[in-house]
Parts: C-alpha cells; structure tokens; sequence
C-alpha cells in the first residue's frame, strides 16, 4: 500500500523551493550513517536528486548513498539558512522513503527536466543516463525564521538563481515586501532622470479576474485568427487565466512618455521613445531581482503589449499610460519545470578589442 506524501506547508515549501543545496542522510542495512551535501528540486509531491557525473569512473549504483537506498530506502533531507545573525537560523528537515527511478520511466523524464530547470550547470551534465533519486515525504519538521529575506546574495548567484514561476503556493505577499520590490524599480537608469515609467499594482482577486477576462477575451480572438483549433484556444486560454488569478500580486508596467524631450522631427522623437522603453527594461529587471533577494518568485509576461486598451480599460486607467508587460510576484508551489536555455557566450560577444 502506498503512502500519500507528508504535506509541507506553504512556509515550508517557500523555503525548501528557495535553497540551492541540503543534506541527505542515509544508513545501510547495518545502521551505519551517511551524509552529503546534495542538489535537489522538489515537484510539490516527491523529492529528486539528479547522480549526476564524477570525476572518477564510478557506475552510479556503486555511490554510496546509493548502496544505501537500495538496502534501507529510509532517508533523511535537511535543508537550512545560517546567519550570523541568529534571529535568521532555520530549517527543513523531510523524513521519507526513497525510491532509485531509472531512466525507462517517465518520472526520470520530468525529474531531469525539473533538475535542470533549478540548475543551469545540469544542462551539460548528461544526468538523463542516470537514475534518479526520489524521495516521498512522510514526516516533515522545521524550526526558525522560515519567511525571513535570505538577506543580499552576490549578484550573479541572484542573476542565474532567479528563474521564471507559473505556479504559486496561496500565500499573502505583505506590503513591506512589495514595496521593496516597487523601490527597486525607482532608483533604475532613465533618459534625463524622467523616469518615463507607471506601475499598476493588483492584489483583489476581483480585479484580477476582470483584468484577465479583457485580456482573453482579445488573445481568443487572436488565436482564432492564426488558424489555433477551439481545443487549443481554450487550453491556452485557461492556462493564462490560471497565471493571473493564482499569483498573489499582479504588478502592471507601463510606460509613460508625458514628461520626455519632445523635438520637432519624427526621428528624435522616436529616438526618444526607445529610450523610454530601454529603461522600462531597466526598472523590470531591477524588480525581478529584487524579489528574489526577498525571497520571493517572478514571472514576465509581455501579454498586455498586445492588448492595452482592454488592459487599461479593464484596470481604469488612464490612456496616457501604455502597458508593456505584467510580473507577477509570489512564492513558487515548487521547482518551476524548464529553464530556457542560453546561448553560450561566445556567440553573443560580437567583438573583443
């Protein structure tokens, strides 16, 4: 008989999602322990650890935490923050059964996917040829100050950590932390300081689900005009609709050219308004780090470019306000599945002097 897995709750989920490395324990047939720092992502039901490759030659079946599953399946997870400010101490700790899943089985396909999706550096790694580690929670214990910020972390481990979230838990974002996000934004480079930039913030499930409805109602129409079959509209549709009314906080960009250098020919003009855009870029992305520093997920969507009038007449806004994309803020439901791929370096870099 199987055994459902131990619900964690949603500030244990937030925190486990949010660390990068934990500790798993295990014990062979005789008792005797084994620890390691492991990798990991959690999928809102099981938990996976990618063998991925070793400097020596050494078939994953002859790891030793894996001689020891295969003798005694039950495993020990911790996941933990410390701080030299010990108000911030906390952790994690998953008791469960853990099963070897082989590459033939289609949980090994959607456990790799979720792997690489959480760390860049598996998508090197040929780990899609070695089984996988899952493990089933059955009892869950934490301790400390799980909803505390992880404080300000270097800046490229903020830039390759941050990822793109779609599933949120039902947890409240509080305001200290939205303001936060939205101060970021303010102190983002502009053309003369103009600051050419609004920002709609939505919480009201109301006003989401208005928001979303405008929205749909002009992306069906689209859909229906590239030939997209009524199964696959309202799939996409309601895949959409999800997205919006899931995430706790919806903040609307928007730009706002009112106050920019006006010149008396089109190609300044226009100059001008790039420019107006670059930074709406600017101020996105200062946000989208910043709620990662917070502890909280992001997603992009540039949905409302295609649809600004039934954006701001969905949200009462004014017409001199052009929205340009939405982010949506929350804590993630668990390890997003897939990572958009990056192109290497060196095909990006055009020149070198």
């Amino acid at each position: 008989m199987k055994t459902e897995p131990a619900v964690l709750s949603p500030e244990e989920t937030s925190f486990l999602v949010r660390q990068r490395v934990a500790r798993l324990a295990t014990a062979d047939g005789a008792g005797e322990p084994h620890a390691i720092p492991v990798c990991f992502a959690y999928d809102g039901r099981l938990i996976h650890l990618a063998l991925d490759e070793k400097p020596k030659n050494v078939p994953a079946t002859r790891l030793k935490r894996v001689r020891n599953i295969l003798e005694n399946p039950n495993v020990a997870l911790v996941a933990d923050r410390y701080s030299e400010d010990w108000d911030l101490l906390a952790y994690v700790m998953v008791r469960g059964r853990a099963e070897l899943v082989k590459p033939d089985r289609e949980e090994h396909v959607a456990a790799v996917r979720l792997l690489r999706g959480k760390y860049y550096q598996y998508e090197k790694m040929k780990i899609e040829e070695n089984p996988v580690i899952s493990i089933r929670p059955e009892r869950v214990a934490s301790w400390g100050a799980l909803d505390a910020a992880e404080g300000v972390e270097p800046l490229m481990d903020a830039l390759l950590g941050r990822r793109s979230v779609r599933r949120y838990l039902d947890k409240e974002v509080s305001e200290e932390a939205i303001q936060k996000v939205l101060e970021a934004a303010r102190w983002a480079p502009s053309p003369h300081g103009r600051q050419p930039w609004r920002f709609a913030v939505v919480t009201r499930y109301e006003t989401k689900m208005r928001l979303a409805e405008a929205m749909g109602e002009e992306w069906r129409t689209n859909l229906e005009m590239d030939g997209q079959s009524a199964g696959v509209v309202e799939k996409r549709l309601e895949g959409s609709r999800k997205r919006l009314l899931d995430a706790p906080v919806l903040v609307l960009l928007c730009l706002y050219l009112e106050d920019l250098d006006v010149y008396p020919d089109a190609v300044r003009q226009g100059n001008e308004t790039t420019m107006a855009v670059q930074s709406l870029g600017a101020a996105s992305q200062n946000m989208l780090l910043a709620a990662y520093s917070l502890g909280l997920d992001t997603s992009w969507m540039c949905a409302p470019l295609f649809c600004p009038h039934s954006v701001t007449e969905a949200l009462g806004l004014s017409q001199e306000l052009v929205p340009h994309a939405l982010l949506t803020l929350g804590y993630a439901e668990g390890d997003p599945p897939k990572r958009r791929s990056r192109r290497p370096l060196d095909e990006l870099v055009v020149y070198r002097d």
